[in-house]
């Protein structure tokens, strides 16, 4: 086995290896509008490999065409310990060169997280396993979908009801919609769930667990999107001809970005080999 130094060193040269392994600038679908938002989202990141790195530097990569400020994680961010080596090798050296731009990571746990890392600084969660916070005219609520106690759905219906965000945008860890086979739609959490983002006017649910990229038709007017293959890969996990399925993808790791400007909602979703395998819009004007 590979030295812990030697294999640290061995996956942050991945990283820069894999940023320099494209002849041609990021091909990108988002239109890069003055004053708009602009974030990533990956999820199921956290298991410290090689192809965990190599996404991390196309990541790395489209960042210096597309200047996103903050990364959404939808949970699983560091698999099999919570040792600070772990916390290092599955999070701080993929993502090094984000990290040391300033690019913020607002972060929530999966079931294979531990509670403690709310309390990791770099995750931004303030000690909390659910929160909110703003940027422009978007609002985001990170929600503990392991652990969905009557307090936080309490706490989700205030901040719900007086936000006044054009945009409301939730993210958690189990998707309430998914074609995936190992795991699927998460239904009694959708019947806990899906009421106060129908009532409250959330437009966009950002989910991971299964690990593969699916965006799902739009159901009671929101679009939700599965995003749990930044790390792990389930090859062939989506259901072929499934009704709920827009577009997926599991063939390869992937991550997306996003950028929001006035009324539009634009997103592209890349592989590791940057391959774009979905990209669109969404126009607030046609939810409401």
């Amino acid at each position: 086995m590979m030295p812990a130094m030697r294999r640290a060193a061995f996956l942050s040269a991945v990283v820069l290896g894999a940023m320099s392994v494209s002849l041609h600038a990021p091909e990108l679908t988002l239109p890069l509008k003055p004053n708009s938002v602009r974030f990533a989202v990956i999820g199921d990141m956290g298991t410290g490999d090689k192809p965990q790195y190599e996404l991390a530097g196309k990541l790395v990569e489209y960042r210096q065409s597309f200047v996103f400020e903050f990364v959404l994680t939808v949970g699983d961010n560091i698999y099999d310990g919570s040792a600070p080596i772990d916390f290092e090798n599955k999070f701080e050296r993929p993502y090094k060169p984000l990290l040391d731009a300033g690019v913020k990571f607002y972060a929530t746990l999966g079931n294979h997280d531990k509670p403690n890392e709310s309390f990791y600084k770099p995750f931004n969660m303030g000690g909390q396993q659910y929160y909110t916070f703003k940027k422009g005219n978007v609002q985001f609520f990170a929600l503990d979908s392991s652990y969905m106690r009557p307090k936080e759905l309490s706490w989700l219906e205030t901040e719900l009801k007086r936000s006044t965000a054009d945009w409301k945008i939730a993210y958690f860890h189990h998707p309430l919609y998914s074609s995936g086979a190992f795991h699927g739609s998460a239904t009694e959490l959708r019947g806990i769930l899906e009421p106060l983002f129908v009532t409250y006017g959330v437009q966009v649910v950002f989910a991971g667990h299964e690990h593969s990229y699916e965006r799902v038709k739009p159901q009671q007017g929101i679009t939700y999107f599965v995003e749990g293959a930044s790390g792990q890969l389930r090859k062939g996990d989506l259901r072929e001809r499934s009704a709920l399925t827009a577009v997926g993808y599991d063939q390869d790791l992937s991550f997306m970005l996003i950028e929001i400007a006035d009324d539009a909602f634009h997103f592209q979703t890349v592989s590791r080999t940057g391959q774009t395998v979905d990209s669109g819009v969404i126009l607030r004007s046609a939810i409401e």
